[in-house]
């Protein structure tokens, strides 16, 4: 991506990269989840007449409400679960200005502040 005033490209940070990259991820997780829940639960829950010998669960839970919302929350939460531990990542952010020595010699700065 290019700066428009100056048409040098922009150099990101790359912990906004990271943090961007996962915030993307765990919004089209959500967006899978949304999008199947709404039209099943639309289509299947509401109906013109209830008829109680008809009427399908799955342990004791109505079966649009298993398939339309238990299950895909419980798929995302897997999913969710699998890509915080296991696909994030933590990102060095440097040291606080309150971690930092009160009267520091120029030995004990970190390599990029020791100027």
């Amino acid at each position: 991506m290019k700066d428009p005033d100056n048409e040098k490209p922009i150099d990101y940070d790359p912990i906004f990269l990271n943090s961007r990259r996962e915030a993307i991820v765990i919004f089209m997780i959500w967006l899978v989840c949304l999008v199947w829940s709404v039209p099943y639960c639309y289509c299947f829950g509401y109906v013109d007449s209830f008829d109680a010998a008809s009427f399908s669960t799955i342990l004791g839970v109505p079966s649009w409400l298993f398939w339309g919302i238990a299950l895909p929350w419980l798929l995302a939460d897997i999913v969710t679960t699998w890509f915080c531990f296991c696909y994030m990542k933590d990102d060095d952010v440097g040291v606080a200005d309150d971690e930092l020595p009160a009267n520091p010699d120029k030995s004990s700065l970190p390599k990029e502040d020791a100027s």
